[in-house]
Protein backbone atom coordinates (compact mmCIF):
# COMPACT_ATOMS: atom_id res chain seq x y z
CA UNK A 1 0.00 0.00 0.00
CA UNK A 2 1.99 3.32 -1.08
CA UNK A 3 0.37 6.74 -0.76
CA UNK A 4 1.43 10.67 -1.83
CA UNK A 5 0.83 13.36 -0.24
CA UNK A 6 2.30 16.85 -0.52
CA UNK A 7 3.48 19.72 1.56
CA UNK A 8 6.80 21.94 1.80
CA UNK A 9 9.81 22.75 3.47
CA UNK A 10 12.06 25.90 3.63
CA UNK A 11 15.67 27.04 2.71
CA UNK A 12 15.96 30.02 4.32
CA UNK A 13 13.15 32.50 3.43
CA UNK A 14 12.33 30.36 0.40
CA UNK A 15 10.00 26.92 0.07
CA UNK A 16 10.89 24.13 -1.68
CA UNK A 17 7.89 21.30 -2.81
CA UNK A 18 8.35 18.15 -0.12
CA UNK A 19 6.62 14.86 -1.61
CA UNK A 20 5.64 12.77 1.47
CA UNK A 21 5.98 9.23 0.42
CA UNK A 22 4.30 6.56 2.58
CA UNK A 23 4.51 2.06 2.28
CA UNK A 24 2.70 0.18 4.45
CA UNK A 25 4.29 -3.62 3.65
CA UNK A 26 3.69 -7.27 6.20
CA UNK A 27 6.61 -7.90 8.32
CA UNK A 28 7.56 -6.67 12.06
CA UNK A 29 5.19 -3.64 13.30
CA UNK A 30 8.22 -0.38 12.69
CA UNK A 31 7.98 2.85 11.99
CA UNK A 32 10.97 4.72 9.80
CA UNK A 33 10.93 8.23 8.70
CA UNK A 34 14.12 8.66 5.70
CA UNK A 35 14.54 11.85 3.67
CA UNK A 36 17.24 13.87 6.03
CA UNK A 37 14.77 14.93 8.91
CA UNK A 38 15.61 16.41 12.16
CA UNK A 39 15.44 15.31 15.46
CA UNK A 40 11.76 16.83 15.51
CA UNK A 41 10.47 15.38 12.43
CA UNK A 42 11.82 11.77 13.99
CA UNK A 43 10.37 12.50 16.96
CA UNK A 44 6.73 13.05 15.02
CA UNK A 45 6.38 9.32 15.13
CA UNK A 46 4.85 9.49 18.28
CA UNK A 47 2.70 12.12 17.84
CA UNK A 48 1.55 10.66 14.39
CA UNK A 49 0.49 7.31 16.11
CA UNK A 50 -1.01 8.61 19.19
CA UNK A 51 -3.12 11.38 17.11
CA UNK A 52 -4.48 8.32 14.66
CA UNK A 53 -5.53 5.81 17.45
CA UNK A 54 -7.07 9.00 19.43
CA UNK A 55 -9.06 10.22 16.65
CA UNK A 56 -10.40 6.91 15.88
CA UNK A 57 -8.79 5.74 12.84
CA UNK A 58 -7.00 2.56 12.58
CA UNK A 59 -2.96 2.55 13.37
CA UNK A 60 -1.36 -0.20 11.22
CA UNK A 61 0.74 -2.66 12.93
CA UNK A 62 2.66 -3.58 9.91
CA UNK A 63 6.25 -2.01 8.67
CA UNK A 64 5.93 1.59 7.88
CA UNK A 65 8.41 3.82 5.81
CA UNK A 66 7.97 7.43 5.16
CA UNK A 67 10.58 9.27 2.35
CA UNK A 68 10.55 12.35 2.86
CA UNK A 69 11.23 13.67 -1.36
CA UNK A 70 13.77 14.79 -1.73
CA UNK A 71 16.13 13.17 0.40
CA UNK A 72 19.01 15.19 -0.11
CA UNK A 73 17.48 18.56 1.45
CA UNK A 74 17.62 18.20 5.01
CA UNK A 75 13.67 18.58 6.41
CA UNK A 76 12.69 20.13 10.33
CA UNK A 77 10.32 21.39 12.10
CA UNK A 78 6.88 20.13 13.14
CA UNK A 79 4.80 20.98 9.59
CA UNK A 80 5.22 17.44 8.37
CA UNK A 81 3.21 15.56 10.88
CA UNK A 82 -0.53 16.66 9.53
CA UNK A 83 1.19 15.08 5.66
CA UNK A 84 2.56 12.30 6.83
CA UNK A 85 -0.69 11.57 9.46
CA UNK A 86 -2.74 11.91 6.48
CA UNK A 87 -0.64 9.67 3.92
CA UNK A 88 -1.04 7.23 6.59
CA UNK A 89 -4.62 6.76 7.02
CA UNK A 90 -4.69 7.23 2.96
CA UNK A 91 -2.54 4.44 2.59
CA UNK A 92 -4.24 2.01 4.56
CA UNK A 93 -7.83 3.26 2.79
CA UNK A 94 -9.49 4.47 5.31
CA UNK A 95 -10.25 7.45 3.51
CA UNK A 96 -12.12 7.46 -0.45
CA UNK A 97 -9.62 7.55 -3.33
CA UNK A 98 -8.95 11.29 -2.94
CA UNK A 99 -7.08 13.34 -5.55
CA UNK A 100 -4.77 15.63 -3.61
CA UNK A 101 -2.02 16.09 -6.23
CA UNK A 102 -3.10 19.99 -6.20
CA UNK A 103 -3.02 19.64 -2.76
CA UNK A 104 -0.61 20.95 0.27
CA UNK A 105 -0.89 20.33 3.91
CA UNK A 106 0.85 21.78 6.91
CA UNK A 107 0.23 21.18 10.48
CA UNK A 108 1.74 19.75 13.79
CA UNK A 109 -0.36 17.35 15.19
CA UNK A 110 -1.35 17.28 19.51
CA UNK A 111 -1.46 13.73 20.54
CA UNK A 112 -5.45 14.07 20.84
CA UNK A 113 -5.90 15.14 17.17
CA UNK A 114 -5.37 18.72 17.34
CA UNK A 115 -3.37 20.77 14.94
CA UNK A 116 -0.94 23.24 16.31
CA UNK A 117 0.47 26.40 14.47
CA UNK A 118 3.89 25.77 12.62
CA UNK A 119 6.19 28.74 11.92
CA UNK A 120 7.11 29.45 8.42
CA UNK A 121 3.90 29.33 7.29
CA UNK A 122 3.54 32.36 4.78
CA UNK A 123 6.86 31.55 2.57
CA UNK A 124 5.89 27.72 2.31
CA UNK A 125 2.60 28.14 0.73
CA UNK A 126 4.35 31.10 -1.02
CA UNK A 127 6.18 28.20 -2.73
CA UNK A 128 3.16 26.07 -3.06
CA UNK A 129 1.54 29.04 -5.06
CA UNK A 130 4.19 29.00 -7.45
CA UNK A 131 4.78 25.19 -7.59
CA UNK A 132 1.18 25.02 -9.03
CA UNK A 133 -0.46 23.88 -5.80
CA UNK A 134 -4.65 25.19 -5.85
CA UNK A 135 -5.25 23.98 -2.05
CA UNK A 136 -3.39 24.28 1.39
CA UNK A 137 -4.44 23.05 4.29
CA UNK A 138 -3.11 24.68 7.15
CA UNK A 139 -3.34 24.88 10.77
CA UNK A 140 -6.30 27.32 12.16
CA UNK A 141 -4.16 29.73 13.82
CA UNK A 142 -2.29 29.99 10.58
CA UNK A 143 -5.03 30.52 7.99
CA UNK A 144 -5.06 34.63 7.76
CA UNK A 145 -1.04 34.65 7.41
CA UNK A 146 -1.91 32.39 4.42
CA UNK A 147 -4.51 33.90 3.10
CA UNK A 148 -2.72 37.04 2.16
CA UNK A 149 -1.79 35.03 -0.55
CA UNK A 150 -4.19 35.48 -3.90
CA UNK A 151 -4.66 32.52 -6.06
CA UNK A 152 -4.52 29.34 -3.93
CA UNK A 153 -7.53 28.23 -1.65
CA UNK A 154 -6.37 28.02 2.20
CA UNK A 155 -8.37 25.69 4.88
CA UNK A 156 -8.52 26.18 8.28
CA UNK A 157 -7.64 23.04 9.36
CA UNK A 158 -8.38 22.06 13.64
CA UNK A 159 -7.96 18.54 13.57
CA UNK A 160 -7.08 15.43 12.10
CA UNK A 161 -10.69 14.23 12.24
CA UNK A 162 -11.94 17.42 10.77
CA UNK A 163 -9.20 17.12 7.80
CA UNK A 164 -10.72 13.45 7.37
CA UNK A 165 -14.27 14.44 7.19
CA UNK A 166 -13.71 16.97 4.80
CA UNK A 167 -12.37 14.56 2.56
CA UNK A 168 -14.51 11.95 3.55
CA UNK A 169 -17.51 14.19 2.51
CA UNK A 170 -19.04 14.15 5.69
CA UNK A 171 -18.34 17.80 6.73
CA UNK A 172 -16.49 20.42 4.36
CA UNK A 173 -14.13 22.80 5.19
CA UNK A 174 -14.88 26.49 4.21
CA UNK A 175 -12.13 28.12 2.89
CA UNK A 176 -10.46 31.46 4.60
CA UNK A 177 -10.35 34.46 2.89
CA UNK A 178 -9.09 38.13 4.12
CA UNK A 179 -9.06 41.68 2.75
CA UNK A 180 -5.51 43.01 2.37
CA UNK A 181 -7.26 46.35 1.70
CA UNK A 182 -8.89 46.43 4.84
CA UNK A 183 -5.63 45.20 6.96
CA UNK A 184 -3.97 48.40 4.94
CA UNK A 185 -7.07 50.64 5.67
CA UNK A 186 -6.45 49.43 9.53
CA UNK A 187 -3.31 50.16 9.82
CA UNK A 188 -2.72 52.59 12.96
CA UNK A 189 -0.75 55.56 12.77
CA UNK A 190 2.55 55.45 14.94
CA UNK A 191 1.52 56.82 18.56
CA UNK A 192 4.82 58.82 18.68
CA UNK A 193 5.28 62.01 16.93
CA UNK A 194 8.22 64.05 16.58
CA UNK A 195 5.97 66.67 17.74
CA UNK A 196 6.53 65.71 21.17
CA UNK A 197 10.50 66.43 20.81
CA UNK A 198 11.15 70.23 22.12
CA UNK A 199 14.19 71.70 20.42
CA UNK A 200 17.05 69.65 18.51
CA UNK A 201 15.99 70.97 14.80
CA UNK A 202 19.28 70.21 13.88
CA UNK A 203 18.98 66.58 14.62
CA UNK A 204 15.37 66.73 13.22
CA UNK A 205 16.44 67.73 9.82
CA UNK A 206 18.77 65.29 10.06
CA UNK A 207 16.74 61.68 10.47
CA UNK A 208 14.07 63.63 7.64
CA UNK A 209 17.62 63.45 5.01
CA UNK A 210 18.38 60.29 6.02
CA UNK A 211 14.48 59.13 6.05
CA UNK A 212 14.70 60.56 2.60
CA UNK A 213 17.39 58.73 1.44
CA UNK A 214 17.16 55.50 4.00
CA UNK A 215 20.61 56.63 5.24
CA UNK A 216 22.71 54.83 8.26
CA UNK A 217 23.00 57.56 11.39
CA UNK A 218 24.90 57.72 14.51
CA UNK A 219 23.82 60.18 17.20
CA UNK A 220 26.66 61.59 20.06
CA UNK A 221 25.38 63.40 22.79
CA UNK A 222 25.25 63.68 26.13
CA UNK A 223 22.80 61.55 28.49
CA UNK A 224 19.31 62.85 28.23
CA UNK A 225 19.72 64.62 25.09
CA UNK A 226 17.30 63.06 23.77
CA UNK A 227 19.03 60.53 21.13
CA UNK A 228 16.82 57.32 22.19
CA UNK A 229 13.41 59.71 22.29
CA UNK A 230 14.19 60.55 18.51
CA UNK A 231 15.35 57.46 17.34
CA UNK A 232 11.63 55.66 18.34
CA UNK A 233 9.86 58.32 16.08
CA UNK A 234 11.58 57.60 12.77
CA UNK A 235 9.47 54.92 11.89
CA UNK A 236 6.31 57.50 11.59
CA UNK A 237 8.26 59.34 9.06
CA UNK A 238 9.64 56.75 6.74
CA UNK A 239 7.52 55.64 3.59
CA UNK A 240 4.60 52.82 4.32
CA UNK A 241 5.10 49.47 3.58
CA UNK A 242 4.12 48.50 -0.20
CA UNK A 243 2.58 45.15 -0.40
CA UNK A 244 5.57 43.50 -1.52
CA UNK A 245 7.78 44.92 0.90
CA UNK A 246 5.27 43.56 3.45
CA UNK A 247 5.19 39.81 2.15
CA UNK A 248 9.06 39.95 2.44
CA UNK A 249 9.17 41.37 6.27
CA UNK A 250 6.41 38.91 7.31
CA UNK A 251 7.94 35.83 5.83
CA UNK A 252 11.25 36.51 7.89
CA UNK A 253 9.07 36.66 10.99
CA UNK A 254 7.03 33.82 10.23
CA UNK A 255 10.07 31.72 10.06
CA UNK A 256 11.66 33.19 12.77
CA UNK A 257 8.33 32.60 14.60
CA UNK A 258 7.60 36.13 15.61
CA UNK A 259 4.48 36.92 13.99
CA UNK A 260 1.91 38.00 15.92
CA UNK A 261 -1.26 35.74 15.50
CA UNK A 262 -3.71 39.25 15.18
CA UNK A 263 -1.70 40.80 12.75
CA UNK A 264 -0.84 38.07 10.32
CA UNK A 265 0.60 40.58 7.95
CA UNK A 266 3.14 43.17 9.18
CA UNK A 267 2.28 46.54 7.88
CA UNK A 268 4.65 49.05 9.22
CA UNK A 269 8.27 48.84 8.98
CA UNK A 270 10.19 47.01 11.67
CA UNK A 271 12.17 48.64 14.94
CA UNK A 272 14.22 46.43 16.06
CA UNK A 273 16.48 47.65 19.55
CA UNK A 274 18.60 44.52 20.72
CA UNK A 275 20.34 45.06 24.10
CA UNK A 276 23.62 45.33 24.11
CA UNK A 277 24.16 42.17 25.57
CA UNK A 278 23.46 40.78 22.22
CA UNK A 279 26.20 37.87 20.62
CA UNK A 280 27.29 37.87 16.91
CA UNK A 281 25.18 35.07 16.26
CA UNK A 282 22.06 36.95 17.34
CA UNK A 283 22.87 40.02 15.63
CA UNK A 284 23.58 38.60 12.12
CA UNK A 285 20.98 34.92 12.70
CA UNK A 286 22.50 31.73 13.78
CA UNK A 287 21.65 28.11 14.90
CA UNK A 288 21.86 24.42 13.67
CA UNK A 289 20.12 25.54 10.83
CA UNK A 290 20.33 29.04 10.72
CA UNK A 291 17.77 31.41 11.68
CA UNK A 292 17.28 34.88 10.79
CA UNK A 293 18.83 37.37 13.48
CA UNK A 294 17.89 40.97 14.19
CA UNK A 295 19.33 42.28 11.01
CA UNK A 296 17.24 40.20 9.12
CA UNK A 297 14.38 41.11 11.09
CA UNK A 298 14.78 44.68 10.54
CA UNK A 299 14.34 44.17 7.16
CA UNK A 300 13.07 47.51 5.53
CA UNK A 301 12.84 49.25 8.98
CA UNK A 302 15.37 50.51 11.61
CA UNK A 303 17.83 48.75 13.51
CA UNK A 304 18.35 51.25 16.34
CA UNK A 305 21.19 50.02 18.77
CA UNK A 306 21.48 52.29 21.43
CA UNK A 307 24.88 52.60 23.32
CA UNK A 308 26.56 51.56 20.59
CA UNK A 309 30.41 51.43 22.58
CA UNK A 310 28.58 48.79 24.80
CA UNK A 311 27.59 46.40 22.18
CA UNK A 312 31.05 43.33 22.00
CA UNK A 313 33.51 44.31 19.76
CA UNK A 314 32.92 41.29 17.38
CA UNK A 315 29.01 41.97 17.03
CA UNK A 316 29.58 45.26 15.89
CA UNK A 317 32.08 44.04 13.58
CA UNK A 318 29.46 41.73 12.31
CA UNK A 319 27.41 44.66 11.11
CA UNK A 320 30.40 45.80 8.18
CA UNK A 321 29.66 43.55 5.52
CA UNK A 322 25.38 43.14 5.76
CA UNK A 323 25.30 47.61 5.71
CA UNK A 324 27.27 47.21 2.62
CA UNK A 325 25.27 44.21 0.98
CA UNK A 326 21.82 44.54 1.94
CA UNK A 327 22.25 40.47 3.09
CA UNK A 328 23.49 38.24 5.29
CA UNK A 329 25.18 35.05 4.84
CA UNK A 330 25.04 32.57 7.34
CA UNK A 331 27.33 29.20 7.02
CA UNK A 332 26.87 26.34 9.21
CA UNK A 333 27.43 22.40 8.78
CA UNK A 334 23.88 21.81 8.20
CA UNK A 335 23.72 24.65 5.90
CA UNK A 336 24.90 27.99 4.21
CA UNK A 337 21.63 30.49 3.87
CA UNK A 338 21.35 33.59 2.77
CA UNK A 339 19.02 36.05 4.31
CA UNK A 340 17.99 39.45 2.93
CA UNK A 341 18.84 42.89 5.52
CA UNK A 342 17.77 45.73 3.57
CA UNK A 343 18.18 48.09 6.85
CA UNK A 344 18.29 51.58 8.04
CA UNK A 345 20.93 51.74 11.05
CA UNK A 346 20.50 54.25 13.60
CA UNK A 347 23.10 54.15 16.78
CA UNK A 348 23.52 56.34 19.62
CA UNK A 349 26.26 57.07 21.63
CA UNK A 350 27.93 58.84 24.37
CA UNK A 351 30.77 61.32 23.64
CA UNK A 352 32.91 59.06 26.98
CA UNK A 353 32.44 56.54 29.20
CA UNK A 354 30.44 58.77 32.26
CA UNK A 355 28.87 60.68 29.27
CA UNK A 356 30.00 64.53 29.70
CA UNK A 357 32.67 65.13 27.48
CA UNK A 358 32.69 68.13 25.94
CA UNK A 359 29.38 68.97 27.86
CA UNK A 360 28.83 72.74 28.90
CA UNK A 361 26.82 71.74 31.69
CA UNK A 362 28.47 69.04 33.88
CA UNK A 363 32.43 67.88 34.01
CA UNK A 364 33.33 65.00 32.36
CA UNK A 365 35.32 63.00 34.75
CA UNK A 366 36.65 60.24 32.27
CA UNK A 367 40.76 59.99 31.90
CA UNK A 368 42.07 60.55 28.14
CA UNK A 369 43.20 56.63 28.33
CA UNK A 370 38.90 56.26 29.56
CA UNK A 371 37.93 58.00 26.58
CA UNK A 372 40.23 56.45 24.00
CA UNK A 373 39.20 52.91 25.09
CA UNK A 374 35.78 54.07 24.85
CA UNK A 375 35.73 55.22 21.71
CA UNK A 376 37.73 52.72 20.36
CA UNK A 377 35.50 50.35 20.12
CA UNK A 378 33.86 51.94 17.15
CA UNK A 379 36.24 50.91 14.24
CA UNK A 380 37.30 52.98 11.38
CA UNK A 381 35.32 50.91 8.62
CA UNK A 382 32.01 50.82 10.73
CA UNK A 383 32.29 54.32 11.13
CA UNK A 384 32.50 54.38 7.18
CA UNK A 385 29.33 52.93 7.38
CA UNK A 386 27.05 55.45 8.58
CA UNK A 387 26.74 57.88 6.32
CA UNK A 388 25.33 60.84 9.03
CA UNK A 389 26.81 61.88 12.29
CA UNK A 390 25.35 64.24 14.09
CA UNK A 391 26.00 65.53 17.62
CA UNK A 392 23.29 66.14 19.98
CA UNK A 393 23.29 68.67 22.36
CA UNK A 394 21.11 69.75 25.68
CA UNK A 395 17.71 71.19 25.26
CA UNK A 396 17.50 74.57 26.66
CA UNK A 397 14.88 75.06 29.26
CA UNK A 398 12.79 78.07 27.21
CA UNK A 399 12.26 75.01 24.39
CA UNK A 400 11.36 72.60 27.11
CA UNK A 401 8.56 74.76 28.51
CA UNK A 402 7.48 76.24 25.24
CA UNK A 403 3.88 75.43 24.92
CA UNK A 404 4.44 75.58 21.42
CA UNK A 405 4.35 72.13 19.03
CA UNK A 406 6.77 71.11 16.52
CA UNK A 407 6.51 70.28 13.07
CA UNK A 408 4.25 67.00 13.03
CA UNK A 409 5.83 63.69 11.78
CA UNK A 410 2.93 63.14 9.48
CA UNK A 411 4.18 66.62 7.71
CA UNK A 412 7.78 65.56 7.54
CA UNK A 413 6.41 61.86 6.21
CA UNK A 414 4.82 64.20 2.88
CA UNK A 415 8.39 65.76 2.29
CA UNK A 416 10.03 61.90 2.65
CA UNK A 417 7.40 60.31 0.10
CA UNK A 418 8.00 63.09 -2.13
CA UNK A 419 11.73 62.83 -1.96
CA UNK A 420 11.22 58.91 -2.26
CA UNK A 421 9.24 59.02 -5.38
CA UNK A 422 12.13 61.55 -7.28
CA UNK A 423 14.13 58.36 -6.40
CA UNK A 424 11.73 55.61 -7.55
CA UNK A 425 11.72 57.59 -10.50
CA UNK A 426 15.26 58.41 -11.23
CA UNK A 427 16.08 55.00 -10.91
CA UNK A 428 13.39 52.99 -12.54
CA UNK A 429 14.12 49.37 -13.90
CA UNK A 430 17.66 49.58 -12.12
CA UNK A 431 16.58 47.26 -9.25
CA UNK A 432 17.49 50.51 -6.45
CA UNK A 433 15.29 52.34 -4.49
CA UNK A 434 17.05 55.03 -2.74
CA UNK A 435 19.97 57.16 -2.95
CA UNK A 436 22.02 54.64 -0.23
CA UNK A 437 21.82 51.64 -2.69
CA UNK A 438 24.32 53.77 -5.60
CA UNK A 439 27.32 51.92 -6.46
CA UNK A 440 30.61 53.49 -7.84
CA UNK A 441 29.61 53.56 -11.50
CA UNK A 442 25.97 55.05 -10.85
CA UNK A 443 27.52 57.74 -8.98
CA UNK A 444 28.90 59.41 -11.77
CA UNK A 445 25.82 59.12 -13.42
CA UNK A 446 23.07 60.46 -11.26
CA UNK A 447 25.39 62.88 -8.98
CA UNK A 448 27.77 64.73 -11.21
CA UNK A 449 29.39 68.07 -9.71
CA UNK A 450 30.35 71.63 -10.98
CA UNK A 451 33.67 73.05 -10.46
CA UNK A 452 32.46 75.04 -7.32
CA UNK A 453 30.88 71.70 -5.82
CA UNK A 454 34.10 69.90 -7.10
CA UNK A 455 36.43 72.36 -4.90
CA UNK A 456 34.34 72.36 -1.56
CA UNK A 457 34.59 68.38 -1.77
CA UNK A 458 38.46 68.29 -2.68
CA UNK A 459 39.07 70.82 0.44
CA UNK A 460 37.41 68.34 2.86
CA UNK A 461 38.68 65.08 1.58
CA UNK A 462 42.20 66.52 1.85
CA UNK A 463 41.66 68.51 5.35
CA UNK A 464 39.28 65.53 7.01
CA UNK A 465 41.29 62.93 5.45
CA UNK A 466 38.31 61.52 4.30
CA UNK A 467 38.42 57.42 2.59
CA UNK A 468 36.77 56.64 -1.07
CA UNK A 469 34.01 54.76 1.01
CA UNK A 470 33.33 58.16 2.98
CA UNK A 471 33.86 60.16 -0.10
CA UNK A 472 30.70 58.21 -1.96
CA UNK A 473 28.84 58.60 1.23
CA UNK A 474 28.85 62.41 0.92
CA UNK A 475 27.76 62.05 -2.65
CA UNK A 476 24.76 60.09 -1.58
CA UNK A 477 23.51 62.13 1.47
CA UNK A 478 23.83 64.95 -1.01
CA UNK A 479 21.71 63.77 -3.87
CA UNK A 480 19.30 63.01 -0.89
CA UNK A 481 19.45 66.59 -0.15
CA UNK A 482 19.18 67.86 -2.99
CA UNK A 483 16.19 65.64 -3.76
CA UNK A 484 14.70 67.17 -0.88
CA UNK A 485 15.52 70.82 -2.06
CA UNK A 486 13.41 69.55 -5.25
CA UNK A 487 16.87 70.26 -7.10
CA UNK A 488 17.67 68.26 -10.11
CA UNK A 489 21.43 69.05 -9.57
CA UNK A 490 23.47 68.82 -6.03
CA UNK A 491 24.88 71.84 -5.46
CA UNK A 492 27.12 73.90 -3.48
CA UNK A 493 25.07 74.17 -0.53
CA UNK A 494 24.05 70.35 -0.55
CA UNK A 495 27.71 69.23 -0.47
CA UNK A 496 28.43 71.62 2.22
CA UNK A 497 25.47 70.50 4.48
CA UNK A 498 26.69 66.91 3.83
CA UNK A 499 30.30 67.31 4.33
CA UNK A 500 28.91 68.42 7.68
CA UNK A 501 27.40 64.62 8.45
CA UNK A 502 30.71 63.77 8.28
CA UNK A 503 32.86 65.48 10.74
CA UNK A 504 31.99 64.24 13.78
CA UNK A 505 34.23 61.30 13.74
CA UNK A 506 37.31 63.38 13.19
CA UNK A 507 36.18 65.10 16.58
CA UNK A 508 35.65 62.15 18.52
CA UNK A 509 37.69 59.26 16.84
CA UNK A 510 40.94 60.85 15.45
Amino acid sequence: MLSHIYSCGLTGIDGFPVCVETDISNGLPGFDIVGLPDAAVKEAKERIRSAIKNTGFRFPAKHIIINLAPAAKRKEGTAYDLPMALSIIAATEQTPDIDTDKCVFFGELSLDGGVQKVNGILPMVISAYHQGFTDAFVPADNADEAAVIDGINIYPVKSLKELCDHFNGIKRINTREVDISGYFARAAESALDFCDVKGQENVKRALEIAAAGNHNVLLIGSPGTGKTMLAQRMPGILPDLTFDEALEVTKIHSIAGTLNQDEPLILHRPFRSPHHTISAPGLSGGGTVPKPGELSLAHHGILFMDELPEFRRDALETLRQPLEDGTVTISRVNATLTYPCNIMLIASMNPCKCGYFGDPRRQCTCTPRQINAYRSKISGPLLDRIDIQVEVSGVDYDDLSSAEKGETSSTIKDRVNRTRKIQLDRYKGLNIYSNSQLDAGMLQEFCPLGDEENAILRAAFDNLGLSARAHSRILKVARTIADLDGSENIKAAHIAEAIQYRSLDRKYFE
